[in-house]
């Protein structure tokens, strides 16, 4: 299938699958659209078990792994999605919890990704160093399955800066933790990051060069087309500087092999702060808000629906079955020393709302980009077994925890 026809067809199908959804189950949008996706994929599955002929579910999953997910996100999606998210996140607001979410978005992600590969390599038997690559991988939360959700919660203006500004920022992150332990986990492994699969490079010097030049490309490229929109009252072509922006950004950081989540995050939250208050008009303003509003929506939609499909893609064995059980427990366990200590090292010189950790640990789902990066791992004997992991996390992360974390956190702040 050509590029055009697999974008027409994943439209025709998160259409159709969130019209059954809001028509039969009423789920959250994008959490409907992965549940009605994974449900008709496992009745494809199933129904080569009652048939006779040729497996349809072979040849489905043959369409999906050339669909390339981990491509589709990693480079092309992701970008838009994080700028999105950004743009509608304060500065203000962002600088009154700057320490929270930089400790979080650091030690937290660096401590979640220890817990887990210490505690995944015990359970599998894997080699200490490829556990830490799965450890940060699955680390990570999600924003664009956090930010969906936090804006129906209702939660403390304090406490959903934390989560949105930590769920940005530890997404680039945990990105680049991940390439720095694919090449020193892989040597020779060819991934999106380029020069990771070194494993004789400096470690720390990589690390620097993806996150603070990933932070100063968005800075720059988000400056200067502030600096053009200012001079500029034509709503549709400052949309487009916007795309531009998202677009050719991130391409340019991925070029440069430095963070382009970073990037996109630094420009986004450049050009929805600063941008919108001294580079638009209102008419503008409204125009560019309403366009990322419904980007972000559409690309939702999409990925929600390319998770579930992504089942076809995931070997399910029972030994791979009760190692993705035991660490759903693990992921939690990792999330929680991730918010707990962040928190303890705070407390002592700032409060923090109610129900914070609890909160923090449950709302902290995993989402695409932990499938994208299990699927661009280079092909080993343990590939498939921590796709299995990866994705069993992710689906109860999205559905069990997304489904229920608004009325803990409800529950938690009207208890306090």
């Amino acid at each position: 299938m050509s590029v055009l026809q697999i974008a027409a067809l994943l439209i025709v199908l998160a259409g159709a699958f969130g019209a059954i959804n809001y028509l039969f189950l009423k789920l959250p949008s994008s959490i409907g659209i992965l549940v009605v996706a994974l449900l008709a994929s496992l009745a494809v599955i199933g129904l080569d078990f009652v048939l006779p002929g040729p497996a349809v579910s072979a040849a489905i999953r043959a369409e999906v792994i050339a669909w390339e997910f981990s491509d589709t996100l990693l480079e092309g999606m992701l970008g838009l999605l994080l700028f999105a998210g950004a743009l509608h996140v304060k500065l203000s607001d962002l600088r009154a919890q700057v320490w929270p979410v930089l400790l979080m978005a650091t030690i937290g992600v660096g401590l979640s990704t220890v817990v887990v590969g210490f505690g995944f390599s015990w359970i599998t038997g894997m080699p200490l160093l490829l556990a830490l690559v799965f450890g940060a991988l699955i680390s990570p939360t999600d924003p664009v399955a956090v930010l969906g959700l936090l804006r129906k919660a209702n939660l403390p203006e304090t406490l959903e800066t934390k989560i949105a500004g930590e769920s940005l920022f530890n997404d680039g992150v945990g990105y680049v933790v991940f390439l720095v332990l694919v090449g020193l986990a892989l040597p020779g492994a060819d991934t999106h990051g380029g020069e990771a699969g070194n494993a004789y490079a400096d470690a720390a010097l990589l690390f620097f060069k993806e996150a603070v030049s990933g932070a100063a490309l968005g800075a720059v490229l988000g400056w200067l087309t502030f600096r053009v929109m200012r001079r500029i009252d034509d709503y549709s072509l400052e949309v487009l500087l916007t795309l531009g922006l998202a677009f050719g950004g991130y391409e340019l950081a991925v070029y440069l092999h430095v963070s382009a989540p970073i990037m996109a995050v630094v420009a986004g939250l450049l050009i929805g702060d600063i941008g919108t208050k001294h580079g638009m008009s209102e008419q503008t303003r409204l125009y560019v808000e309403g366009f990322w509003r419904l980007i972000d929506e559409i690309l939702n939609a999409v990925l929600f629906l390319m998770i579930g499909v992504e089942v076809f893609a995931v070997a399910f064995t029972m030994d791979a079955v009760t190692a993705g059980a035991l660490t759903i427990g693990l992921a939690l366990v990792a999330r929680f020393v991730a918010v707990a200590i962040p928190v303890a090292l705070l407390k002592p010189f700032r409060g923090f709302t109610a129900g914070t950790i609890p909160i923090m640990t449950w709302g902290g789902l995993k989402g695409g980009i932990s499938v994208a990066l299990a699927l661009s791992l280079p092909d080993t004997d343990w590939k498939p077994l921590i796709l299995t992991c990866t994705y069993m996390v992710v689906i109860f992360s999205i559905i069990v925890q997304g489904l229920t974390v608004s009325a803990l956190a409800q529950r938690l702040t009207r208890a306090s």
